[in-house]
């Protein structure tokens, strides 16, 4: 299904002509099945291009991709998932790395990309685009791990041991207010107020009682990431990390362990005064640097 989405226009906060251009662009709403679970994703531009799939990170969706998608869609055919459990995807009573990363793969495959997508996730996403990478059984023209942090093994178990616990949604009888009570995870300063509006307008569903948050609040019980060092020795395609250099997720201790784990074939590529978030305070930087990436690359 052809949509587009609305630009709503603030006049406390007016969005730059780019942005506005951006999210008019029109996409199609397209959904398949994988494992039993009914995944959606958003497709611009048409099939047969080589093919580009964006993924998003822990409880967000496809939508925080609309103001960077367009931007590559002359080149390519330019797609962006939810995830199950986050988005307008469904839910499983279980999540797994390898049910994560086969939603990458089938959407791939179901979006009419040529061979040899590459992929881009960021924080969370980067961990599925990686697993991805090493269970796919066709080539990838490369992964792009935006702000993911590769973490020495003790680092990630302390990490993973004082992980805290996803309180339940709140259910908000006045949509406004809801809006109002959106928030990035880690918290981090970003001035792009119109951009952290349109995405907080997709994070909403109506429910029972009001408005909700859309992702699962069980997505991350239980779940367990698995040995990321050895994953990366699957990857056999090209591979390059971006990061903010004033992420809460990169300390210059994980970045010496990330240099040293990659080796000199794999850029690491910092994008000045960025925080975890980086392509929503920095969007036409993050762009440019994903750019000069696809070339190489090609």
């Amino acid at each position: 299904m052809k949509t587009e989405n609305q630009p709503v226009v603030d006049k406390d906060n007016p969005a730059p002509e780019w942005f506005s251009r951006a999210i008019a662009t029109s996409f199609e709403d397209r959904f398949v099945k994988v494992n039993g679970c009914r995944i959606h994703y958003l497709r611009w531009a048409r099939s047969g291009k080589p093919g580009l799939l964006f993924v998003h990170g822990g409880f967000a969706h496809a939508h925080w991709w609309d103001f960077i998608a367009p931007f590559f869609i002359e080149d390519h055919c330019v797609a962006a998932i939810d995830l199950s459990g986050m988005g307008d995807s469904g839910r499983r009573s279980k999540y797994t790395a390898r049910d994560f990363a086969n939603e990458v793969i089938t959407v791939c495959a179901h979006a009419g990309f040529a061979d040899r997508p590459v992929l881009v996730g960021h924080s969370f996403g980067g961990f599925v685009v990686l697993k991805a990478a090493a269970l796919s059984r066709k080539p990838l023209g490369g992964v792009v791990l935006a702000d993911f942090p590769i973490r020495p093994p003790e680092i990630q178990k302390e990490h993973e041991n004082n992980r805290p616990l996803v309180r339940p949604k709140e259910i908000y009888s006045n949509r406004k207010v809801a809006l109002s009570r959106f928030r990035l995870i880690p918290a981090q300063p970003c001035n792009n107020q119109f951009i952290l509006d349109h995405i907080a307008r997709h994070s909403l569903a109506r429910v029972n009682g009001g408005w909700n948050w859309k992702f699962d609040d069980h997505l991350f019980d239980h779940f367990k990431l698995g040995n990321i060092p050895e994953t990366v020795t699957h990857v056999n395609c090209p591979l390059a990390v971006v990061y903010g250099e004033n992420s809460a997720l990169f300390s210059p201790e994980i970045i010496a362990y990330m240099s040293r784990l990659l080796g000199p074939n794999v850029p690491l590529i910092t994008m000045k005064s960025a925080h975890h978030h980086l392509f929503l305070e920095q969007p036409e930087e993050f762009v440019a640097v994903v750019k000069g990436l696809l070339s190489n690359w090609s």
